[in-house]
């Protein structure tokens, strides 16, 4: 086998985020139009991630940040921390209702059996530690950025992980959805980068392969050397 572990970002690539996100959220804004709605509150969410992993919000001022912006947007007024606060009570459990593993992601861990597996998150420790334990995925390793004490794309949070797990990052592969974050991220830190396109709607890069599926994926990392 060309490596010893394989690694996984796990928001949008092992879990679907976004589809669980969309049904929190239409669920509590149900008068208003989810094709406006669903795409608003995502950008939001990254806005307020982003600010996060920065170090410019907490991580409950980042949730007070998403939904207060929204109520402004829908026209609901100026929303305190009070207020917000309550909403996001109401959110979450939403939320983590619908966190569901997409449907390759079983078939494609135990194609990796005998390989090492785990996870390589940005976000709060508590949550992301909670949504690979409601995947019911086999994946001994995880390491969140908050542990590593920096974030994805940064190269010290992949070494960490290999580092951990007793390996040389040439023996290491990561897959992501995201391509400069993950697949280059990890790339540059000297694992094998691999980007996990869902939509297959971006293009070929000449620097990392682009699959559209974890079964590709798995194809991808499993090929012999040579």
């Amino acid at each position: 086998m060309p490596f010893d572990a394989v690694l996984f970002d796990l928001d949008n690539t092992l879990l679907d985020h976004d589809g669980a996100a969309a049904e929190a959220v239409t669920a509590a804004f149900p008068d208003v139009d989810p094709d406006v709605l669903v795409p608003r509150w995502a950008e939001l969410t990254d806005i307020a991630v982003d600010r996060y992993l920065a170090g410019e919000l907490t991580f409950a001022e980042q949730r007070r940040f998403r939904i207060t912006a929204l109520a402004a947007d829908l026209g609901l007024g100026a929303w305190d921390d009070a207020r917000a606060d309550a909403w996001i009570a109401a959110y979450v459990p939403r939320y983590e209702a619908a966190w569901r593993p997409f449907p390759d992601a079983a078939p494609a861990l135990a194609a990796l059996a005998g390989l090492r597996l785990g996870v390589i998150t940005n976000g709060h420790p508590a949550q992301q530690r909670a949504k690979v334990a409601a995947l019911g995925l086999e994946l001994p390793y995880v390491l969140t950025s908050a542990e590593a004490g920096c974030a994805k794309p940064a190269a010290r949070i992949f070494t960490t992980a290999c580092a951990a797990l007793g390996l040389a990052p040439a023996r290491v592969a990561y897959v992501g959805d995201r391509l400069d974050v993950d697949a280059r991220g990890a790339s540059s830190a000297g694992l094998r980068g691999v980007w996990l396109d869902r939509s297959g709607a971006g293009p070929d890069v000449p620097d990392v392969p682009r699959v559209t599926t974890l079964t590709d994926a798995v194809a991808l990392l499993t090929r012999p050397a040579g």
